[in-house]
């Protein structure tokens, strides 16, 4: 599995977002970083119990990632018609706007070392990117149980500090200094 200090492999995966229109071939270049960090979040499958309120977790902090120059991206083994008719059946999920990686060739999920040789999806893991493109934070959870959006972003908080954080940091609390 890739890990800290890895480079985050610089796939062109396809995408699908929004309901507006059928899936169209749309990719993203994960190469790509505009200068900004990325969390990307695997859920297992479309169409099942716990990945829903995760993505919907995610999409309510959308902003507060912006705020951090943060891109959020959701990824899956299914296909981009497959997100599609999810985000349709479903108000939450069609809110969720950010792109959602269409890996059902599982490239991505394999190249990331996430992928369940039992079920051949793809784990709840979580990484976060820094504009290099280097990955700094993983967690990876089993198929069935949830993460916690907000711990991801309280990470990221921390990692953009470059400070050392102790147990339970938050924005705004003081970080540590070794006494000199």
């Amino acid at each position: 599995m890739l890990t800290v200090g890895d480079k985050l492999p610089a796939f062109k995966v396809p995408v699908q977002q929004g309901t507006s229109a059928l899936p169209a071939g749309e990719m993203l270049d994960l190469g790509e970083t505009n200068g900004k960090w990325k969390v990307l979040f695997y859920w297992p499958k479309d169409f099942t119990f716990v990945c829903p309120t995760e993505i919907v977790g995610y999409g309510d902090l959308k902003g507060d990632f912006e705020d951090r120059d943060a891109v959020l991206i959701g990824a899956s083994t299914d296909t981009a018609h497959v997100h599609f008719a999810w985000r349709k059946s479903d108000e939450q999920l069609a809110a969720a706007d950010f792109p959602w990686i269409a890996d059902n060739k599982k490239e991505l999920a394999e190249a990331l070392g996430i992928l369940s040789a039992d079920e051949g999806v793809a784990f709840r893991a979580t990484f976060i990117i820094d504009p290099d493109n280097i990955i700094q934070h993983v967690t990876v959870n089993g198929l069935n149980v949830g993460r916690n959006p907000a711990e991801t972003l309280r990470v990221l908080d921390a990692l953009q500090t470059d400070e050392l954080c102790p147990c339970n940091w938050s924005e705004g609390d003081e970080v540590l200094r070794p006494a000199a």
